[in-house]
């Protein structure tokens, strides 16, 4: 007899009986309200954990902010020891990438530059920089914090090497 056949036989016979299966007490399922509690709970604790997290990375970002400053500013030091100058605040930055057109003597610029690439600050702008700096400073580097305007307070309060 073909497999057809023998399957057809068996699934029309009417004297066949429909097999039920007996769970087992450790086969039960979850009720809806059991998992309604889990993911509340889980909720809960997401949202502590957030509470908890989000200012860290408030802090971390003002950190990393002073740490690309410092950065910057040991790389303008060794500008300044190579060509005897800070780059020019219409220069900026780049200078620190490439050698400025208006170098007096750019055989003294240092090869491959002095920062392989200018960072962004955390909020992704780009730093700031101005020679002559501030009370009497050779230079300033800063972020504009994040708000992106000069002054503010807290998060959005500038960000310089000395402060």
């Amino acid at each position: 007899m073909s497999l057809m056949k023998l399957f057809l036989r068996l699934m029309l016979d009417p004297t066949r009986q429909p097999v039920k299966r007996q769970r087992k007490k450790d086969e039960r399922g979850f009720t809806l309200t059991e998992l309604m509690v889990v993911i509340f709970i889980i909720g809960l604790l997401a949202t502590v954990v957030m509470i908890n997290v989000l200012p860290s990375q408030d802090k971390a970002m003002v950190t990393k902010a002073k740490a690309d400053i410092a950065t910057l500013e040991t790389a303008l030091e060794q500008y300044r020891l190579d060509n005897l100058a800070y780059p020019a605040s219409t220069d900026g930055l780049n200078a620190l990438i490439t050698a400025p057109p208006a170098l007096a003597q750019p055989e003294r610029y240092r090869r491959g530059g002095y920062i392989k690439k200018l960072p962004a600050d955390p909020w992704g702008r780009p730093y700031n920089y101005q020679t002559p700096g501030p009370n009497g400073a050779a230079f300033d580097v800063w972020s504009l914090g994040a708000d992106g305007a000069p002054g503010g307070t807290d998060d959005n309060a500038d960000i310089r090497g000395d402060s």
